[in-house]
């Protein structure tokens, strides 16, 4: 059986009404020789409910990884999900980010050896969250500056990530000040390189926990690539109640060690040494 050219892994927690949206963005996708993960976080049968009328309805291979709900444990649905994933290249995002068309493909024109890309989000307010229709996404609408202001979207320099292409997506990738991390809502690298740093901590609860991975990434000699004005897609509202202070200052320990002893593998990921 041939492989996908990518497997892009979606993460999602009881989100059903806005994963049902990120799902049609990837029905519009140009690039179509992908399949899709999603890393379930433990989500009651509405998800599930979802995510089998997309498979019944979608030519887009899909397969659905969960684990029990025990609080905010984002890593290791995501360590499963890589051990299942066909493909090489490995594009990370999460259920509440909807892709613009030209989302997977550029993911692969701009994947290189020895690097991983570090993508952009537009984040919109609850009441555009809320009004964006399966025909909207159909019609690409939800990424378009003048709609957006219609709805009452407050202008900043943040939409200049929907409207550069060429010169200007170059321009703004190359000088931006914003550092290219791993982020979790939009990046993408080879599995090949995951493997080699072992996926992500599974220590680590809500906040940086992507980073760190991509840390020892860079460790290792693998390079971000600044994208974000390139690797598009709109992250619609929700509230975050998994935060929490103490999870942060551990995760934060974690990832000052991973840097003062430049960690290139994590005992507590894929594997468990």
């Amino acid at each position: 059986m041939k492989k996908p050219k990518s497997s892009v892994i979606i993460s999602t927690y009881n989100q059903p009404k806005w994963l049902k949206k990120v799902l049609y963005g990837y029905e519009q996708q140009i690039e179509s020789d992908f399949e899709i993960i999603i890393a379930d976080d433990g989500s009651n049968q509405e998800t599930k409910l979802v995510i089998d009328q997309f498979k019944s309805l979608s030519k887009i291979p899909v397969k659905h990884i969960w684990q029990e709900d025990n609080g905010f444990n984002k890593t290791k649905i995501l360590n499963k999900a890589i051990k299942i994933v066909d493909s090489d290249y490995l594009i990370f995002t999460d259920g509440d980010c909807i892709p613009r068309s030209d989302f997977v493909k550029k993911h692969l024109e701009l994947r290189k050896e020895n690097c991983f890309l570090s993508g952009g989000y537009f984040k919109l307010p609850k009441h555009i969250s809320k009004a964006i229709s399966h025909e909207d996404i159909i019609e690409q609408r939800c990424f378009d500056k003048d709609w957006l202001l219609s709805k009452g979207l407050k202008i900043n320099f943040k939409i200049n990530k929907l409207t550069s292409f060429g010169f200007k997506e170059w321009f703004l990738n190359t000088f931006t000040t914003t550092k290219a991390t791993w982020d979790g809502m939009n990046t993408s690298g080879w599995k090949k390189d995951i493997l080699k740093v072992n996926g992500f901590d599974e220590r680590m609860k809500y906040g940086g926990e992507d980073r760190e991975m991509g840390e020892r990434l860079i460790n290792l000699g693998i390079m971000p690539i600044q994208a974000r004005y390139s690797l598009i897609c709109v992250h619609l509202h929700h509230e975050r109640p998994y935060k929490n202070e103490e999870a942060m200052i551990i995760n934060k320990e974690i990832r000052k060690q991973t840097k003062s002893n430049k960690s290139t593998f994590t005992k507590f990921g894929i594997i468990k040494k």
